[in-house]
């Protein structure tokens, strides 16, 4: 022992030299002998941290403690900590707690409150603000030392307030920055951030703990009730966001806070609305009054208060009134006394309503920015009081969306509010709109009966629905249970005996009326009420008595009804009543129009008075009154009855509301409103024709055929006396048809509406119209002649309409387009009927309106004198006059279409406009000659449109019009109008092409391009476009591209455009002209076709129907070209006689030589000699200049061919070959003229004429030696001749021949033959050499049918005469040039007889297919 205490002593006198190494060593060697020595460790301890090491100096203090608690080791731990600063706040918390305890045991308490005060202020100073709060919960009561320190440290009111205002701000702190850290997050929302924040926060905090523990301390009653209010409101905010589970517990606490705040009635708000809202009475007189009339008093700004006030002093209150100086505002005080608040406007004062306007308005006022459930249970029984129902609908859903929410919140289940939302909500949904929102209340009520099975409310408003659905029976049931818990509801009781009435107990119905009547008036009942029972009695007398006698009397039911307005003037049945009285009775139609609108416009609901005041409105032709009226019953919503109701719906508002609209040419709604009325009645005719109409006027003409036909298949079922007039139904659908295009249709139901409605005016002119229509259409498809006829039919239909038909624009339009049609189909202009017009013209005679054709008639000098001149003409002059009478027709109705338009701008400006087309037509039907100068009659079109243009300048047409008038006149103003109209409509296409062609005109090549570009971008279905694009290309030089635009022009172009058909065959006839390899006769047959239209449509055109006989010639058509020639040469000799110009000469030898040609062609050789012989004396002059000399060249070349050949087969042989000895010295040996002397003078047979027809081949061949007819020619004299060498020859330069891609199919096969005639002929051939010959044509040329024909003719194999006929299929058009009888030999060649059968029908008249069929037949 004494050995330890040296030790000791020798430890402490090192530490006392501050030999901290020393004392460690010694300390260290003490505790080596023996560890438990309190006072080494703590010397060890100490020695360390001198060291600086305090990590090993708090473990030897620890270890020093553990052997003895003493204060020594805790003061070391103590400044070891404070030399460590906050981050051991902790741990000096601890031992300074076990330090005061050590004091305080010691009864050092001075020591004890030093070291609970220093480690205080070392928190306050080192520490953070959470540290700061810990080290405070030394000094509060639940500490273990605060008994010892009680009255030496500050009382803990002060430190509880201290810790709370730090960790009030600590929180809110907290709570923003996680918010603000976690809002960025993807996919957060803000409300859930904020909610999820604010649980996390509040759910670990301890201010709650914190607020309570102020509250039982607090010694100021000031503070306590401040905390009071922080506690309610910190608990109320956690109840907020805490997870539902919890909220029921968290719920109960925050009602008891709230509850004893209003028992010691302490004025915090939200105490007092927690405490009334959450009571949740059934009935609203369950609430305490005190509290009540407390809360208006301590918050007379709050909206409660206002709401709260209205209803407390209004008659429907529950609550026992106030006296009326209790209510009373202060208005002033004692003048003298000033108050803090007078500079803030003075404390708040209550205000108290003393009439029903204010209390509303005040109650309103506070309602529309309130969540208060009691608020909106008062307002809802206050608006069902003053049958406010729209009112009551809007603001019962809103209270219902506030409950669900604050049930949300809160986890408080509000059943009696919701039982009270859901029957003010249901009441107000039976009258509101009937009976729209019946099945919504009648669910309502339903909810309701289940949560309470006795409540009055309920049945009442599920017998009214049942009422209004006619289940009378169930409805007097559910009001009778109803009476049994009010007997006194004289409402109730009063729809009891109503019930009865509707159930047809009128009788019944009037006694249970009656009877309640006096008890109505006693009791003061609403006026709504005393007026509807007054209106009620007056219903059941007026149908107790129906005799007219009865309910035209005075003190019937007119008298109640009467007594009903004067109870409540503003009763809307009761003016319907009398509205009815008033028509049908009293024969007043003003009073009836006046009951019916006072009617209507106190309620929509009055169905029967809105129809009656509708008719009356569209009798007069007031459709904008009948669109009111009618909207105002469709807004009802009484129009459709709600689902699995016994009504019917109402129709007629939303067929009247479509007839308004479709005046008004708002297609779309008139539609939408007449299919509405037909799912309402599917049966109403009227509705059905008017669907059919808006259709029909929105373009939608397939719907509007349907809807028609729907309409005349009611015609059949219903009866005709309830359906009036159905005329208008065919007449519709005659205009559907008309729009589509169908116009024998509609010309058909036109003249049914005609049958029965001669009068008729606009179906007259309707049905001229479609005729017209018809005859146009006709003409564009290439019907010409049934164009004429309908044209024909319509002018002698406009003979037999009414006068006053006459006298109208559209009349006169349809007459002049009748007569355009003649003048366009100039081929049937001789059918025009003249007589006809005379007597339309004439017409404007006998009604004195002469002056009507007077329109330009200086300027175009156009009078009825050619149109009703007399007499026979020549008959080459009878066309010109036919078509001058259809022209000037044409202009003088439109002349007449203007005098009739002088009051309409628009009408007269189409009118100009079309005058203006018909004056430009009979300019171009003027010669050539006469259109080089501007005729009268271009300067009038001119002015026509120049006058349209003055009376609606924004017609784009209009400007279109004068531009294509103007431009060979003055191209600037037709540069000018097109540029205007393309302002005014940039989409136009053929504006487009017309600007394009008058940039042609003026040699703009580019800009033309540009323009027909254009115009094809806006409608590429435009052809002229296309055509004028073609020009460009020629005048670029591009024939080939040219020539494809043509066609595109010619394949989407009507019959009747004359530009098409006259370039389109041009451009393919100058192909022809370059002998093409792959022309085939298909190729010939749509410029045949189109100059076939042409001819038609323009007969004074000889240079294209010379050109349709060169395209006749070439398809074999000749008796067809023989027709058009002889013709065209009579014309061209009898103008040449009349103007013996040089151009008629020219163009008449051409037709003589081309005419000799197809008179050879079709065996007439006599008359092809001689119009050969005369071809050649017209063209015999070469100082003539008629012709070019490329024309005279080919002319006589073709002349003495065609003299030649004629001659020869006329058996003058001598003098065909001095013709076509003629022909070589003129065409300078032409290789297919030197082929034709050959032959001629081969078949003569004399030595000479064969020696002769060899040295003209050698000639030819020399000159040209890929002629192949040349060849085939010299090669078969060799043959004949058995010229060896001269063979051999041929048969080399055929062999180079067989395998250039320059010869024809044709020519291939010839070529074939020579080679098997060599093979067949020679000395030395044998049956093989003729088959490889055979078996080399098909090797060669597989896709021919003319080797395997060959092939299979020689062998008899079916195999090739099979091939033969399948290569023939394809190779005839489109894909080849296989004709008809080449086809029929491949049929034939099969040896079946079906194929032989086919054969024949393909060619009758080729003689393969009958043999074959003979040969099969016999064998």
């Amino acid at each position: 022992m004494a050995s330890v205490k040296a030790s000791l002593k020798a430890i402490n006198d090192a530490i006392r030299q501050q030999k901290w190494d020393a004392a460690l060593t010694q300390a260290e060697n003490l505790l080596a002998r023996d560890p438990t020595i309190y006072q080494a460790h703590v010397f060890k301890a100490f020695a360390l941290d001198k060291n600086n090491h305090p990590e090993l100096a708090e473990e030897a203090y620890m270890t020093a403690v553990g052997i003895r608690s003493d204060a020594q080791a805790w003061q070391g731990l103590i400044k070891l900590y404070e030399k460590q600063g906050a981050k051991a706040t902790q741990k000096y918390q601890l031992a300074a707690l076990k330090l005061a305890e050590i004091f305080r045991d010691a009864n050092e308490m001075y020591k004890c409150q030093d070291v609970v005060d220093k480690f205080i202020d070392f928190a306050r100073s080192g520490g953070d603000r959470a540290q700061y709060v810990q080290a405070l919960h030394l000094i509060l009561p639940e500490s273990p030392i605060y008994p010892a320190l009680e009255g030496r440290v500050p009382h803990p009111s002060k430190t509880y307030e201290t810790i709370a205002q730090i960790l009030e701000v600590d929180e809110k702190k907290r709570i923003n920055t996680l918010i603000g850290e976690r809002r960025t997050r993807l996919g957060a929302k803000i409300s859930e951030v904020t909610l999820e924040v604010n649980r996390e926060v509040l759910s670990q905090s301890e201010l709650g703990y914190i607020y309570e523990q102020l509250t039982l301390w607090s010694q100021d009653d000031d503070v306590r009730r401040q905390y009071e209010e922080k506690l309610l409101q910190f608990r109320y905010d956690r109840l907020l966001v805490i997870p539902p589970p919890d909220k029921p517990a968290e719920l109960q606490v925050v009602q008891k806070l709230a509850n004893d705040m209003v028992i010691i009635k302490h004025p915090f708000k939200l105490a007092w609305d927690l405490a009334i809202e959450w009571q949740d009475h059934k009935e609203i007189k369950d609430w305490d009054v005190n509290v009540l009339n407390e809360y208006c008093s301590f918050f007379p700004d709050s909206d409660l208060y206002r709401v709260l006030t209205g209803f407390m002093t209004s008659d429907l209150s529950p609550f026992p009134k106030k006296e009326t100086e209790d209510l009373a505002p202060a208005r002033t005080s004692d003048l003298d006394d000033e108050s803090e608040d007078d500079e803030e406007g003075g404390a708040p004062t209550s205000v108290v309503p003393y009439t029903d306007e204010d209390r509303l308005l005040m109650m309103m006022e506070g309602i529309s920015t309130t969540n208060s459930l009691l608020a909106h249970r008062l307002m809802g029984e206050y608006y069902q009081h003053l049958e406010e129902h729209e009112s009551n609908v809007e603001l019962m859903r809103k209270a219902t969306k506030i409950m669900l929410a604050e049930t949300e919140k809160t986890g408080k289940v509000f059943r009696n509010a919701n039982q009270s939302f859901m029957l003010c909500l249901g009441t107000a949904l039976v009258f509101y709109q009937s009976p729209r929102n019946h099945g919504e209340a009648k669910f309502l009520f339903d909810k309701a009966l289940e949560e309470d099975p006795t409540s009055t409310a309920a049945m009442i408003g599920v017998g009214l629905i049942y009422e209004e659905e006619e289940e009378f029976d169930q409805a007097i049931e559910f009001l009778q249970r109803a009476l049994k818990g009010d007997s006194n509801n004289l409402r109730v009781r009063a729809e009891v005996g109503w019930l009865y009435a509707l159930k047809g107990d009128y009788t019944r119905g009037k006694a249970e009326l009656e009877s309640l009547l006096p008890s109505m008036i006693d009791m003061s009942v609403s006026r709504d009420l005393l007026a509807q029972t007054q209106y009620r009695l007056g219903c059941c007398a007026w149908n107790i008595d129906t005799s007219k006698s009865a309910r035209k009397s005075r003190n019937g039911a007119y008298a109640y009804f009467l007594d009903a307005l004067k109870s409540n003037i503003s009763y809307a049945p009761a003016y319907g009543s009398l509205g009815i009285y008033y028509a049908d009775y009293a024969k007043d139609k003003k009073r009836a129009r006046k009951c019916f609108l006072k009617a209507v416009e106190l309620s929509s609901a009055e169905v029967e008075a809105a129809e009656r005041l509708a008719r009356s409105f569209a009798d007069d032709g007031d459709w904008d009154r009948v669109e009111l009226v009618a909207q105002r019953v469709v807004d009802s919503g009484r129009v459709r009855p709600p689902p699995g109701s016994k009504k019917k719906g109402i129709s007629w508002p939303l067929s009247a509301l479509g007839v308004a609209e479709l005046n008004k040419q708002d297609y779309a709604k008139a539609i939408v409103s007449f299919q509405q009325a037909l799912r309402i009645a599917p049966e109403d005719y009227h509705s059905w024709v008017g669907l059919g109409e808006s259709y029909h006027n929105s373009g939608r003409y397939i719907a509007a055929t349907k809807a028609i036909q729907n309409a005349r298949k009611l015609e059949e079922r219903l009866d005709s006396n309830k359906l009036g007039d159905t005329w208008f139904t065919k007449y519709m659908l005659a205009n559907v048809k008309r729009e589509l295009s169908e116009f024998d249709a509609a010309t058909d139901l036109y003249h049914e509406v005609i049958s029965d409605r001669p009068l008729e005016e606009g179906v007259a002119i309707a049905l001229m119209q479609t005729m017209v229509e018809n005859a146009s259409d006709c003409v564009e498809k290439g019907l010409f002649g049934r164009s004429v006829e309908l044209a024909t039919t319509a002018l002698s239909f406009a003979l037999t309409v009414p006068t006053t038909v006459t006298n109208t624009f559209n009349f006169w339009k349809a007459v002049g387009d009748s007569c355009s049609i003649f003048s366009s189909v100039q081929g049937h202009v001789h059918d025009f009927p003249a007589e006809d017009i005379g007597k339309l013209l004439d017409l404007a005679t006998e009604n004195k309106s002469e002056s009507a054709y007077a329109v330009l008639e200086d300027v175009d000098r156009v009078g009825k004198e050619v149109i009703l001149a007399q007499g026979i003409f020549p008959d080459d002059e009878q066309l010109g006059v036919d078509l001058t009478r259809s022209l000037h027709a044409t202009i003088l109705a439109h002349k007449r279409a203007i005098y009739l338009s002088v009051n309409d701008a628009h009408a007269q400006a189409v009118a100009y406009y079309n005058l203006g087309w018909a004056e430009n037509r009979a300019h171009l039907c003027l010669s050539p000659k006469l259109r080089v100068k501007s005729s009268r009659y271009q300067k009038a079109a001119v002015r026509c449109f120049k006058r349209a243009i003055e009376l609606e300048a924004g017609n784009p047409e209009f400007w279109n019009s004068l531009g294509v008038v103007t431009s060979e006149i003055n191209p600037s103003v037709a540069q000018h109008a097109f540029v205007r109209s393309l302002y005014l409509n940039e989409k136009s296409a053929h504006v487009w092409s017309n600007l394009g062609t008058l940039a042609l005109l003026q040699n703009d090549i580019q800009f033309a391009n540009e323009a027909f570009t254009r115009a094809q971008s806006n409608d590429p279905d435009y052809a002229h476009a296309w055509l004028g694009q073609g020009f460009v290309a020629l005048l670029y030089g591009d024939a080939k591209e040219a020539r494809g635009l043509f066609t595109h022009a010619m394949d989407i172009s009507d019959s009747s455009s004359r530009l098409t058909r006259r370039h389109y065959p041009t451009s393919l006839f100058d192909h022809v002209l370059t002998n093409p390899s792959n022309l085939s006769v298909t190729s010939l047959i749509q410029p045949l076709f189109a100059l076939a239209q042409l001819r038609r449509l323009d007969l004074r055109d000889l240079a294209y129907q010379h050109l349709s006989t060169l395209y006749q010639e070439r398809a074999n058509d000749v008796s067809r070209a023989i027709d058009t020639l002889e013709k065209a040469c009579e014309q061209l000799e009898a103008s040449y006689e009349a103007t013996e110009s040089a151009e008629s000469l020219a163009r008449f030898a051409l037709a003589k030589t081309d005419l000799a040609r197809s008179y050879l062609s079709a065996g007439e050789y006599k008359k092809a000699a001689e119009c050969g012989e005369l071809a050649l004396q017209l063209s015999s002059d070469e100082s003539a200049n008629e012709l070019t000399a490329e024309q005279r060249r080919k002319a006589r070349l073709s002349a003495h061919l065609t003299v030649g050949l004629a001659e020869y087969f006329s058996n003058n042989v001598d003098a065909a070959v001095s013709y076509f000895e003629a022909a070589l010295d003129e065409s300078n040996s032409n290789p297919d003229a030197v082929c034709v002397l050959a032959q001629v003078l081969w078949a003569t047979g004399t030595d000479d004429a064969r020696e002769r027809a060899r040295t003209v081949l050698f000639e030819a061949i020399e000159s040209d030696p890929s002629h192949v007819q040349s060849i085939l020619l010299l090669g078969i004299i060799a043959l004949l001749d058995e010229d060896e060498e001269s063979l051999d020859a041929v048969i080399s330069e055929l062999q180079t021949l067989r395998t250039s891609d320059k010869v024809t199919d044709a020519d291939h096969s010839h070529i074939g033959e020579v080679f098997r005639a060599v093979a067949a002929l020679s000395e030395n051939s044998t049956e093989e050499d003729i088959l490889t010959q055979l078996q080399n044509d098909v090797m060669l040329y597989p896709h021919l049918p003319h080797g395997w024909s060959r092939l299979a003719e020689h062998t008899g194999e079916e195999y090739p005469a099979d091939m033969a006929l399948n290569v023939a299929l394809k190779a005839i058009p489109p894909r080849g040039e296989l004709d008809a009888a080449d086809l029929a030999d491949a049929y034939a060649g099969t040896g079946k007889v079906a194929d032989a059968q086919t054969a024949i029908l393909m060619a009758p008249w080729n003689s393969g297919g009958w043999e074959s069929l003979a040969d099969v037949v016999s064998s």
